[in-house]
């Protein structure tokens, strides 16, 4: 690599990083804090007695409580554990990182100049309704074809106490301290958005490098990457590819779509659903939670569902939207 390539790979990289390094803090910053200050119990208060409505409710609960896919799966694992309806769980664990104000306000952000608004919303609505139609799927299968064998068997074992009916916190969690100092809860949401600050940085700084490679030293002059990028088809499955792969934050992918300028904005889009949805890492945190089978069968339904979606979009209303 000559010392051209080498500086533009550098400012390629340090633009990437600086624009969505304060992204993934604030939204590490919130997640530690909701790890810490929020009480058992208090997300089911919010969802409806009918299944149907409270797996819609759900999928809306990433505005009250946002955490991106690096923090949820912990989380879900903690709620289904206490009770929470599994279909709600889902539908939480997959909508919570896409519709959420900060992954929102980074989303609008990078696209600056590429139809911000059209693709936050179109983020936004997707992501909304796939993480809904898993979760009413899941609301009618059996726990144990979903959940592993040992946490399947806990929640059959354990009735669930309501926490809507009752003024107190039943949490048996035994690090829960309600007479804690709040110092010592701030000094545990800190360390909590510490954490997750450096296990998500690693990921992002290594999509980062990856990504300013591809747009410096791969994309120039490529012609069986304009061929890709110019296939309907394998524009949307090449990203998704990519995303799984670069196993990067909700809050701050949207700076590296951004700049993959040779696809279609249907193509980003899916890039942008399917990632938070669908990971390298996400993969063996799911199997925490869940069995082996129904991750494949949920992953190879995401997929399809998106990649349909992006190519029929760009067949009927690619000319439409955008640049």
């Amino acid at each position: 690599m000559n010392a051209d390539a080498r500086q533009d790979f550098a400012l390629a990289f340090l633009g990437i990083l600086f624009e969505g390094a304060p992204f993934i803090l604030l939204g590490t910053l919130i997640s530690g804090f909701i790890d810490i200050y929020l009480p058992a119990g208090t997300m089911d208060r919010f969802l409806p007695k009918n299944r149907n409505l409270a797996v819609l409710v759900s999928g809306l609960l990433g505005a009250v409580f946002p955490v991106c896919e690096c923090a949820v799966v912990p989380v879900i694992r903690r709620l289904v554990g206490k009770g929470l309806p599994l279909g709600c769980a889902l539908t939480y664990m997959l909508a919570a990182p896409i519709v959420n104000p900060i992954t929102a306000l980074s989303t609008w952000k990078a696209f600056q100049g590429q139809a911000p608004w059209a693709m936050t919303g179109g983020r936004m609505l997707l992501g909304y309704l796939i993480a809904v139609g898993v979760g009413l799927v899941v609301t009618r299968i059996a726990l144990h074809r979903v959940l592993r064998k040992s946490i399947a068997d806990s929640i059959e074992n354990k009735p669930y106490e309501s926490h809507s009916n009752c003024g107190h916190d039943h949490s048996h969690d035994p690090d829960h301290n309600p007479k804690k100092p709040d110092d010592s809860r701030l000094i545990a949401a800190m360390r909590s958005a510490q954490k997750d600050f450096v296990d998500v940085g690693i990921y992002f700084t290594i999509g980062v490098a990856i990504t300013a490679l591809f747009n410096t030293g791969i994309a120039p002059g490529a012609i069986w990457l304009d061929s890709l990028a110019g296939n309907p088809a394998a524009a949307p499955a090449a990203l998704m590819a990519l995303a799984f792969i670069l196993s990067l934050c909700s809050t701050s992918d949207a700076f590296i779509a951004a700049t993959l300028a040779k696809f279609t904005w249907s193509a980003k889009l899916a890039f942008l659903v399917f990632g938070p949805m669908l990971d390298v890492k996400l993969i063996f945190l799911y199997q925490s939670v869940l069995r082996r089978k129904f991750i494949m069968v949920m992953a190879l339904s995401v997929f399809a569902f998106i990649w349909v979606f992006a190519v029929a979009w760009e067949s009927w209303f690619g000319k439409v939207v955008l640049p």
